[in-house]
């Protein structure tokens, strides 16, 4: 629970960098990619959400815009009359995790899917996990998968190398992995990426 911790903190800090701020307003302008971003429920209502939020996005075909919901669980083990069980526990209960490209009509389905009360952040505008956060708060990723070819050139949407454009080398389908190169200063840098933390250009 910590790192969640961590982030609220980082959310108040941001909120009086920006001079607070309240009211539940969509966010001006598009992300350019999937980040996940933290939602508040009605207690007991994770599992809930999540599932009326994947209807939703297969309904009306928003897999491009809503690309993973989770509710993180651990393993916890119980004892009760003198037997031990392993039970499932939420890690986040009240809370529900989504990566999403965030703009106006992406918002607008996650913040009125029933049992949401909000995004956390500053006035409950949306703040995005950092990547460690992510690594930190037990998310697992969805693999990804995309169609790659030896030679074929990718833009880095995570990690230390966003936004630079590797060449690929290597492919490895079974660990979604990808191994290139990336242009620095004129040199080739060898680099491994997850799927996950590169797109085709269109």
């Amino acid at each position: 629970m910590r790192h969640f911790q961590h982030f609220s903190i980082r959310c108040l800090d941001y909120s009086k960098k920006k001079g607070g701020g309240s009211g539940l307003s969509a966010p001006k302008g598009m992300s350019e990619r999937a980040r996940w971003f933290v939602v508040h429920t009605y207690s007991g209502y994770e599992n809930k959400v999540k599932a009326n939020l994947e209807k939703t996005i297969e309904n009306r075909n928003l897999q491009d815009l809503v690309h993973d919901v989770q509710v993180p669980m651990e393993e916890v083990i119980e004892e009760k009359d003198g037997k031990k069980k392993v039970t499932q526990k939420k890690i986040f209960p009240g809370y529900v995790l989504v990566k999403m490209v965030m703009n106006d009509d992406s918002w607008y389905v996650v913040r009125n899917t029933r049992g949401v009360t909000g995004f956390v952040g500053p006035g409950s505008k949306p703040v995005a996990l950092t990547d460690d956060e992510v690594n930190s708060m037990g998310i697992t990723e969805k693999p990804v998968e995309i169609d790659l070819e030896v030679g074929e050139t990718v833009r880095i949407v995570a990690g230390p190398l966003e936004n630079f454009v590797a060449v690929i080398k290597e492919i490895n389908h079974e660990k979604h992995k990808i191994k290139g190169f990336v242009d620095m200063f004129g040199r080739e840098t060898p680099v491994e990426l997850d799927f996950n933390q590169i797109e085709k250009f269109d």
